[in-house]
């Protein structure tokens, strides 16, 4: 990323980057400001591209023409997959591609051995995208916190992130709404975070699973339903159900073994707060319960990706677990 924040800074650009990796909502980001930097809302000088079966010549004639007004043509391919299949004409074009045109590719998945591949790393810039540690997403919204001229405690920032989940798009939403809220404040307290966002899937499984474990049926099948209705699959929601209960008892194991929450945090590579619940929960449980839970859960799981049982089923089957 600090190649493309230097380019984008000095305006000075490659002739061909490559958008790569896991992470959508850096991908966007960056697709949309090489773009407007480049060009801008001027549609003379921008052409788009998507999916299989693009004309290369197509990109070729208009990767060809100078800039009307302008000092750069900007192209933009979206999962062309040239970059796993190979595309053998746009290979043999592009080092002869004039300076004024810039193209800007945005791939889900990219074969590293692949000629194009070897030979954009030559010329241009492939960045690797993928999505950031705790530590990077917490640094990454305190940045736009502290930008605001707002402050927020580490342990609220710890409990912001475990509340609205790790996906950057929706801590960006989430992170302008509690702006908002907060407008004529100096400092974010964890009673605004509370007040106006909005709790992730992670956290409804969290409380979901309490609810198994604590053998509330109605209750444990209502967050299921709420889960649904908000169009969650049903099978995700399973899976999920599954990590959680492999997650308690790893930090069962780690507890037992004498490691602390920070240990444990930094070990499984968790937010501090979210490892802080699941230790509380964990010690509810003896080691003999929690591997139960798990190797019904896996079971479970199996059973819907075979469609041997119904989601609802085998929650409630779960429920039974002793």
């Amino acid at each position: 990323m600090k190649v493309l924040n230097n380019d984008l800074k000095n305006s000075t650009f490659k002739g061909i980057y490559v958008l790569s990796g896991d992470d959508e909502f850096l991908k966007n980001s960056y697709k949309k400001r090489l773009k407007m930097a480049m060009v801008g809302d001027d549609q003379m000088n921008y052409a788009y591209f998507e999916g299989k079966g693009i004309d290369v010549d197509a990109i070729i004639d208009f990767a060809n023409t100078l800039p009307f007004f302008s000092e750069y043509r900007c192209i933009l391919i979206e999962e062309s997959q040239w970059f796993k299949s190979g595309n053998d004409k746009f290979l043999n074009y592009i080092s002869d591609k004039p300076d004024s045109t810039k193209i800007i590719f945005v791939e889900k998945e990219i074969d590293k051995r692949s000629k194009l591949y070897k030979k954009v790393k030559d010329i241009g810039y492939i960045a690797e995208l993928n999505h950031p540690t705790d530590d990077e997403l917490k640094n990454w919204a305190g940045n736009i916190i502290n930008k605001s001229g707002k402050k927020i405690t580490v342990s609220n920032m710890d409990f912001f992130i475990a509340r609205v989940g790790n996906d950057m798009e929706r801590i960006k939403s989430e992170l302008d709404k509690l702006l908002s809220y907060t407008l004529d404040k100096d400092i974010i307290e964890e009673e605004d975070i509370v007040a106006i966002t909005s709790i992730s899937l992670t956290n409804r499984i969290f409380e979901l699973v309490k609810m198994i474990t604590n053998n509330k049926i109605k209750e444990a099948l209502d967050i299921y339903e709420d889960l649904v209705a908000l169009k969650e699959p049903s099978l995700k929601i399973m899976i999920l159900i599954t990590r959680q209960f492999n997650q308690l008892l790893q930090i069962k194991e780690l507890m037992s073994a004498g490691f602390n929450e920070k240990d444990i945090a930094s070990n499984l590579k968790l937010n501090p707060y979210v490892v802080k619940n699941l230790m509380r929960q964990a010690r509810g449980f003896d080691m003999a319960l929690l591997l139960s839970y798990v190797k019904n859960a896996i079971e479970l799981e199996e059973a819907i990706k075979k469609g041997n049982i119904n989601e609802k089923l085998a929650l409630e089957l779960l429920m039974l677990t002793r």
